[in-house]
């Protein structure tokens, strides 16, 4: 840590030069002799990149600010938030910290937190924060959690752990055995210093083979912001055997969208043609793949067993996107386009043999507007466009 960072009239300058092209600030050059400009770059741009994802950080003026790797691998506040309210107690250690909003808000819902974080300068950096936070209940260990958990005769209510990608593989992460720790082997382990485990993982991650790789898996969560599906959570509890809860929750800008079901239930759809409404899950719902359950949970019914598209007579209170249906007809291109005013419309396919790019150039129906066009298919199995206004 450069401490000189922390000086009224340096934190002045990176407030200052907030909104300015960093690439033209790193030309121009320090203004200051203690402080490089490659570190108030750094420190500009995590910053930028906290505003909106970490506004408690954002808005305290003596912040450090870790590389922007760090800020971009954190939890959002929204999701931090979220996942403080699945788990409770007494004690509870995240063994791989990172830059620590995910213990800051497990502080309020447990008496004592330990936060351990490998890279010791940003296990520095987390210490600090939390001081100017006035967070007194987490305690910072630099080094690695699990030697910590091995070492330790405490016992917790809960252990957290999100794991990071190896760093032998590339691109993006689908499996558990590709991120360090891999948490399967360690489970029995991990349930002789804590009844309950909560997981973290990529939202790439398939639900059922998670499920199948841990163990006493009680609930998954899937976190969605703004319909982008950000975090997946898994609760496991030691000698739990009953089914598995899946809980889906999207937050929008003035509402959040919850749904739960229990995985892979034996539930079946109920089909029908479209009628007043059309319901469009959100992408949470999407991710936990019970497709089959969503009509009986919404009184709604399903346009094709494939399709993934509702509907109903009634305007419902829907966990995902609703329109109002104008026109329903039989895919055709010269059809579609004397439907389309101004040739501006919002393009969805579902369970459709051609992509969206394929469909503009055949109508030459240019992307916009206030109408929406979902190209799918019926109960009937027959290729129909539905021609909706969004509610």
């Amino acid at each position: 840590m450069n401490l000189a960072i922390l000086e009224d009239d340096i934190q002045q300058y990176i407030s200052d030069h907030l909104k300015t092209d960093v690439t033209k600030l790193i030309l121009k050059g320090s203004p200051f002799k203690e402080v490089p400009i490659q570190d108030l770059a750094n420190q500009i741009v995590a910053k930028q990149k906290s505003e909106n994802k970490l506004p408690t950080w954002f808005i305290n003026k003596k912040t450090y600010y870790p590389n922007k790797v760090s800020i971009e691998q954190t939890s959002s506040e929204i999701t931090a938030n979220y996942k403080s309210k699945i788990v409770s107690g007494n004690t509870i250690i995240d063994i791989t910290g990172g830059f620590g909003v995910d213990c800051y808000y497990f502080s309020k819902s447990f008496n004592a937190v330990i936060h351990c974080e490998i890279n010791e300068t940003l296990s520095k950096i987390v210490t600090y924060n939390f001081e100017k936070l006035n967070v007194s209940s987490i305690k910072t260990h630099a080094g690695n959690g699990f030697d910590y958990l091995k070492n330790t005769t405490e016992d917790f209510d809960c252990i957290y752990i999100d794991p990071s990608r190896r760093s032998d593989v590339k691109g993006k992460v689908f499996l558990l055995k590709d991120c360090l720790p891999y948490v399967p082997p360690k489970l029995d382990f991990f349930f002789t210093k804590a009844k309950h485990i909560l997981v973290k993982v990529s939202p790439l991650l398939d639900i059922s083979q998670t499920i199948n790789d841990l163990k006493n898996v009680k609930e998954v969560h899937i976190v969605a912001v703004r319909n982008e599906v950000k975090e997946l959570l898994f609760l496991l509890e030691k000698g739990f055997t009953a089914k598995v809860i899946i809980k889906t929750v999207n937050f929008q800008k003035e509402k959040v969208q919850q749904l739960n079901f229990a995985f892979q239930e034996d539930t079946y759809s109920d089909y029908e043609m479209p009628l007043t409404y059309l319901y469009e899950p959100n992408s949470a719902i999407l991710k936990s793949g019970c497709f089959q359950q969503i009509s009986k949970k919404t009184n709604t019914f399903k346009l094709h067993q494939h399709s993934h598209l509702f509907t109903a007579q009634q305007l419902l209170d829907f966990p995902g996107k609703r329109f109002k249906i104008d026109t329903v007809v039989k895919y055709d291109k010269k059809e579609l386009k004397k439907l389309i005013p101004n040739q501006k419309a919002n393009f969805t396919i579902r369970n459709f043999p051609k992509t969206v790019a394929q469909l503009r150039k055949e109508t030459k129906i240019k992307d916009g507007g206030h109408i929406y066009v979902f190209f799918t298919r019926n109960k009937k199995n027959k290729l129909i466009s539905i021609i909706c206004s969004k509610v």
